[in-house]
């Protein structure tokens, strides 16, 4: 990885791409402590007391920090997130609303779409938060002070949308997905120390840190094992004269990646986990309940957010793989190609055969996603630590960091770069 990153430096464009986002990243960070005016920051203390894996350091571990100290980021991208889950899932419902999205200027209809539907929805994460579960840490209870905490929370959540789309387009990686696993990471070195002093006190015991480094390890291991992974599916090309020249004639490869959604399922399915947490700041009364039936601290919490937790990784995996393969699309570009599998005839069999290999090896994906992303979680609630982040968490970095490693490899791949293909 060290090597891929040292080469891909040496070259000019990559370089500079890489400086940019890392510039992003460094904005990013210094606005997650910018804290929001005219809240009392020991009311927002006091809150977190004796939360530990509780509804409100959920949000904390996924904005990097910024919800625990209540700053601009305090709602971090996921009103966008939302948005996107949102959309996608309307589309599949209402085919007039997919005609648009498929369309020539699709991709930039779905991407204004879900901007307004972010807004909107920052609006109300905003609303709830000022109007109910921390309006108590806001100093002055004037309409004034109140809206300004709403406009200034809906900005941040805006900018954190365009600067993420700034990096996907100018920089490296998926913009989004790398805010979040900064976010994530930089709460890091506070968990760590947070389990060096308890070790300190006595309130944890080595067995039980080896317990957590151990499945941290194997969390890492399996997310590279199933990114990695896919089906090589031959393809053989028919020859054919155009003028004076020969085409076709060679063998090649569908490579079908055991997980094609990537860590996107574990986002959306966090995401979905915390609405009746979001629910909880519009109408506290509910906030005992949700503690109880939503919290990996204390049963039967722990045991239904890991089951729903579970189902939703699995729906989103196969989702987000629809989306992103479309088997009877790629068998009539094949067709059109003049390629064939062999043995296979073209047109509907082979999109249906596709449609087959796909589904076995989604659903295996899909499952052993789950099941990295829940254990662990499970695992960690039943241990004295008092950490932040489970497999979730850790999972999403992994990932993140594979895909981004993964475009830094195509990008040099693209420029023909010696150095890396030797």
């Amino acid at each position: 990885m060290f090597e891929t990153l040292k080469n891909a430096w040496k070259i000019p464009d990559l370089r500079k791409r890489m400086k940019f986002t890392l510039l992003m990243l460094v904005i990013y960070r210094l606005g997650a402590v910018i804290p929001v005016p005219g809240i009392d920051r020991t009311v927002v203390e006091s809150m977190f007391q004796g939360t530990a894996g509780g509804l409100l350091d959920f949000f904390n571990m996924m904005s990097g920090g910024a919800f625990k100290d209540f700053t601009i980021f305090a709602l971090n991208i996921y009103p966008y997130i939302t948005a996107s889950i949102i959309l996608q899932l309307l589309m599949i419902a209402i085919p007039k609303l997919e005609a648009i999205f498929k369309a020539e200027d699709g991709r930039e209809k779905m991407a204004q779409w879900t901007r307004y539907v972010t807004v909107i929805l920052a609006l109300i994460q905003a609303t709830a938060y000022s109007v109910g579960f921390f309006n108590s840490a806001i100093i002055e209870k004037s309409f004034l002070s109140i809206a300004t905490v709403i406009i200034v929370l809906t900005a941040g959540t805006a900018f954190l949308m365009w600067l993420g789309e700034l990096i996907t387009e100018k920089g490296i990686g998926n913009g989004i997905s790398l805010l979040i696993m900064i976010g994530i990471v930089s709460q890091y070195p506070r968990d760590f120390g947070t389990i060096f002093y308890q070790f300190q006190l006595g309130q944890v015991n080595l067995l039980e840190i080896i317990v957590f480094l151990i499945f941290a390890f194997f969390i890492i291991v399996g997310v590279i094992a199933i990114q990695q992974g896919e089906r090589r599916i031959p393809v053989q090309y028919a020859k054919r004269v155009v003028g004076r020249k020969m085409y076709g004639g060679q063998s090649t490869h569908i490579p079908m990646k055991v997980l094609m959604a990537g860590v996107m399922p574990v986002i959306f399915a966090s995401t979905l986990l915390a609405i009746p947490q979001t629910l909880a700041f519009f109408f506290p009364s509910m906030a005992p309940g949700v503690q109880k039936y939503f919290s990996i601290a204390q049963s039967p919490g722990i045991y239904i957010y890991s089951l729903l937790n579970v189902l939703l990784i699995i729906f989103f995996t196969y989702f987000y793989t629809a989306v992103q393969f479309n088997p009877f699309e790629y068998s009539n570009t094949l067709k059109e190609n003049g390629g064939f599998i062999p043995g296979i005839r073209p047109g509907r069999p082979t999109a249906e055969y596709l449609n087959r290999v796909l589904n076995r090896i989604t659903i295996a994906g899909a499952v052993a996603l789950a099941i990295i992303a829940s254990i662990p979680t499970m695992v960690f609630s039943f241990t004295n630590l008092n950490i932040n982040f489970g497999g979730t968490s850790l999972l999403i970095v992994t990932g993140v960091a594979l895909e981004t490693m993964k475009q830094i490899e195509a990008q040099m791949i693209m420029r023909h770069y010696k150095g890396f293909l030797k």
